[in-house]
């Protein structure tokens, strides 16, 4: 079993996210003794403000934690659910297409994407206050000051968030985000400048959102759902013809589950499970652990086509078999079977390729914090707006997200729209375990790219005994469709090679595409993190007391 070597300054504490402003919160949180969960739900509440687009307290995600104090391993499940006013006919008839990349769906007039309708109901700020009614140590009202700061005080325009305010996704099928930013008064006076969206370097003061953070410091999860914020969001929903209702927000809840597990090379591996993006990555290790992956050699020809060809068929899995539990039980057992993994092993051995016209999933949006506390405890966050869906009730500072994208318009598929429903999240908060000993914890954004991406830091750091940090800036290649992408750091030489295994391979101009993980390991007690090169943010230790 490799081990990276240790390369880093003794840490008793550490924290991994892409925004620095939120790493510097979840630091601060920690030095004044804040356990892990304390320390994520300070660095989200900043997140929610210097990255408006990716996450926010109108979004939802899925949070696993580790505590060794309390013997708890769990994961709590925040993702949205279709408004009771939802029906799976709604809009089969103003139906276009599926967007290009698999991401939602194109609608006539962008209704699922772009304005009220395209609200699903949020459930992150419930995954946060369970998880602090049971894990944290600090004061709730304690956690949102750093991003009350933030968003009272300002922060800058940094390279990510303007890459995202300009991204125009109109060849794909979906609005530009300036559409997006610009759709209310207040998110036009945020975020916009001189008719386009700011640029790097600019302020962005938000005292409404500060207002916000206040009352749910002061007041709790429960003012959004039931109180004064719920009766804001549910007033400027019935205004605009929107789908979310007061009974949607106050009948929300979350759920907690077991985690997912597979055993990878003599190592547990803990994921979410569906309607989470769990059961792709732990797939494709139970497939390609009949493997030596290593003599094949790390992205050589013949190791990009197995794992590609693993990827192939955990996404057309995912595609038959997974949705909401509630409406479409998954068959996990015969997913994760020895059976079932040797017949695909064999059927890539044998070179057969598996036909994935397209996959769909959720959007590229999103983002991860990864914290391991001085009493070792393990927490992984993926949140996001889902597609954001440009509304921002008046005076309050947040934008919703736009999660209808996410549900296919067509009636009796795994995925259409019903009351109630959740609908598949590719996000996959990972912990990696040593008997009952967490050695490693990681997440990512990125859409239907997640589980392709967090497969391969897996097998950077198991198989090729990385360090983190070279895990996730590893050069990164993906098969979420019948073409292989890759990275512009994957040589051309092995390009020519697998195109002449009969692939259609798509070179990236990017050097850190296909999603961006961030984690960290705990081999022998000894704290090592990783920020993927592509997002602004960085690793933040608390050092260990001599």
């Amino acid at each position: 079993m490799p081990r990276p070597h240790r390369r880093m300054p003794a840490a008793q504490a550490m924290i991994v996210a892409p925004q620095p402003e939120a790493v510097e919160a979840g630091l601060e949180v920690l030095a004044q003794g804040g356990s892990a969960v304390d320390a994520v739900l300070a660095c989200a509440f900043t997140q929610g403000v210097v990255d408006p687009m990716m996450c926010g307290i109108g979004g939802l995600g899925s949070m696993q934690v580790f505590d060794p104090a309390t013997g708890s391993h769990t994961i709590l499940d925040g993702l949205s659910t279709c408004p009771a006013a939802a029906t799976p006919e709604m809009w089969e008839r103003i139906f276009e297409r599926e967007c290009a990349d698999g991401y939602g769906y194109v609608l006539q007039g962008a209704v699922n994407e772009l304005g009220h309708k395209a609200v699903t109901t949020p459930g992150i700020l419930r995954v946060f206050e369970a998880a602090h009614a049971r894990f944290g140590q600090l004061e709730w009202g304690r956690l949102f000051q750093p991003a009350i700061g933030f968003a009272e005080d300002g922060w800058m325009i940094r390279p990510h968030v303007a890459a995202m305010f300009t991204m125009n996704e109109a060849a794909y099928g979906r609005r530009s985000y300036a559409d997006k930013l610009s759709y209310t008064a207040d998110g036009t006076r945020l975020y916009m400048r001189d008719g386009a969206p700011k640029r790097v370097g600019d302020p962005v003061h938000n005292p409404d959102l500060a207002a916000t953070l206040r009352e749910l410091a002061a007041h709790g999860a429960e003012s959004f759902f039931t109180g004064n914020i719920a009766r804001r969001i549910i007033a400027d929903m019935a205004a605009h013809g929107g789908l979310l209702s007061a009974s949607d927000l106050a009948g929300f809840r979350i759920r907690e589950h077991v985690p997912l597990e597979i055993v990878y090379r003599g190592r547990r591996i803990a994921v979410p499970p569906p309607p989470a993006g769990g059961i792709v990555v732990v797939e494709m290790l139970r497939i390609l652990e009949r493997f030596d992956l290593v003599a094949l050699g790390h992205n050589s020809p013949e190791y990009i086509r197995v794992i590609a060809e693993a990827m192939k068929i955990a996404g057309r899995d995912k595609e038959i078999h997974i949705g909401d539990p509630d409406f479409v039980p998954p068959p996990l057992d015969m997913l994760l079977s020895d059976i079932y993994a040797d017949a695909c092993a064999a059927r890539i051995a044998s070179g057969e390729k598996t036909a994935l016209p397209r996959v769909g999933g959720d959007a590229k949006h999103t983002t991860t914090i990864s914290c391991v506390d001085a009493k070792g405890q393990v927490v992984s966050l993926t949140h996001t707006l889902g597609t954001p869906s440009g509304v921002m009730p008046p005076g309050m500072g947040f934008m919703l997200n736009g999660a209808m994208n996410w549900y296919d318009p067509r009636p009796g598929r795994a995925g259409s729209i019903a009351s109630g429903k959740r609908r598949f999240s590719s996000m996959s908060p990972t912990i990696v375990l040593e008997g009952n000993t967490p050695v490693a914890t990681l997440g990512a954004p990125g859409g239907a790219w997640i589980g392709v991406a967090i497969l391969q830091v897996l097998l950077n750091l198991l198989d090729w005994g990385m360090t983190m940090q070279e895990a996730v800036q590893a050069p990164r290649f993906s098969a979420t469709t019948d073409a292989i992408d890759i990275s512009n750091r994957i040589p051309r030489g092995v390009q020519r090679a697998v195109e002449a295994m009969g692939y259609e391979v798509k070179r990236s101009p990017m050097s850190f595409p296909f999603a961006a993980p961030h984690g960290i390991t705990t081999w022998d007690e000894s704290l090592q993190g990783g920020a993927d090169p592509q997002r602004d943010g960085y690793v933040g230790m608390i050092p260990l007391r001599s």
